[in-house]
């Protein structure tokens, strides 16, 4: 029951941060001076084009543009009527891609599923990878496996995604065969989700996996070694091991439990590090996640598309730091006693 109360707590003080990131998001892309439709009709207006003009005065006035910036905000999140009546972010009416002159939710509606796929497997590379090396580099310490361990995560975390993107671009399709860029094979997209779809998916999903994932991975195993080492050092586990206990038990019951609290606690910072992270990785790569677009929608102003992106990547920071949150809960019994003594 306690459990419960605190993920509802946890739940709706998630959507009352999502509220206010919202204010923020609108504010900060509506700071640079103009949008995209204003300087389009300026441009419009020194050539001399009459009827683009009024088209864009058109879609101004047709997706509230024209109105003060409060009320601006409180039409698009839905919160407000707008010329089409209540249709903002939480009735599933995402604005208009003026750049792309597309629905928002048309243009990210494929790149949405492919980015969290990329990153979900990104993210279970780097624990699959930092959490054997992490530890072995601890138990082993200061030992060749120690200094090779080390040796991985600098080279890992000096390496920038987008040289190991161009090396790994290369070479694995020179002597592994991998698909050049993109996350499927051209006949594909477009296509119902199909078998021969999904082998091509995970056949293209290699290389961006390794390239997004390495620097988490190297960082990871450096804290969590650095964690594991703090609590080996502590007189608990001089006791343990005075009572005969196995190393290996002793290992896993005691001092990787204490120092797997921030490792657990990382998955909320993960998730949006490596989406924003990953923007110039798939340019390089051209693959087909929200990062480019992203990168086109603030580069034109495009308002609707770049704040909904944004609003995307705030969604994945507050549910990551929720699950790390509930996780803490049930890994740790001083955060439950804690929460049972408020």
């Amino acid at each position: 029951m306690m459990f419960l109360r605190y993920a509802v707590y946890r739940f709706v003080t998630m959507l009352l941060t999502l509220v206010v990131v919202s204010v923020m998001v609108f504010v900060i892309i509506n700071l640079p001076p103009g949008d995209y439709l204003s300087n389009q009709i300026a441009e419009l207006r020194a050539t001399g084009q009459a009827e683009g003009v009024a088209k864009a005065e058109f879609l101004r006035t047709e997706y509230a543009l024209d109105r003060p910036l409060w009320e601006q905000y409180l039409i698009w999140a839905g919160f407000a009527p707008g010329p089409q009546g209540f249709s903002g972010l939480i009735q599933g009416n995402f604005g208009w891609s003026f750049e792309f002159d597309r629905p928002v939710g048309e243009i990210v509606g494929d790149a949405l599923w492919l980015t969290v796929l990329v990153n979900l497997a990104a993210v279970l590379f780097v624990y699959v990878v930092a959490l054997p090396l992490g530890v072995v580099a601890a138990a082993r310490s200061e030992t060749w496996v120690d200094y090779s361990a080390a040796f991985v995560g600098y080279l890992g975390l000096a390496t920038p995604n987008f040289l190991l993107a161009l090396i790994l671009f290369y070479y694995g399709h020179k002597y592994f065969d991998l698909p050049i860029g993109g996350l499927m094979d051209p006949i594909y997209e477009g296509e119902p989700m199909s078998w021969p779809k999904v082998k091509s998916i995970l056949i293209h999903m290699i290389v961006p996996t390794f390239v997004i994932g390495t620097s988490g991975a190297a960082a990871m195993m450096q804290r969590l070694r650095a964690n594991m080492l703090d609590e080996l050092s502590k007189p608990y586990v001089e006791t343990a091991r005075a009572k005969g206990l196995a190393p290996a038990k002793l290992l896993a019951k005691y001092p990787l439990r204490m120092a797997f609290n921030p490792f657990v606690a990382d998955i909320g910072n993960l998730l949006p590090a490596m989406v924003s992270g990953s923007v110039l990785v798939s340019v390089v790569l051209g693959l087909q996640t929200i990062g480019p677009f992203l990168l086109a929608a603030l580069k034109s102003q495009d308002q609707f598309l770049a704040g909904f992106v944004l609003m995307f990547v705030a969604l994945l920071t507050l549910i990551g730091t929720m699950i790390s949150d509930m996780l803490l809960v049930l890994l740790d019994p001083r955060i439950r006693y804690g929460a049972r003594g408020q």
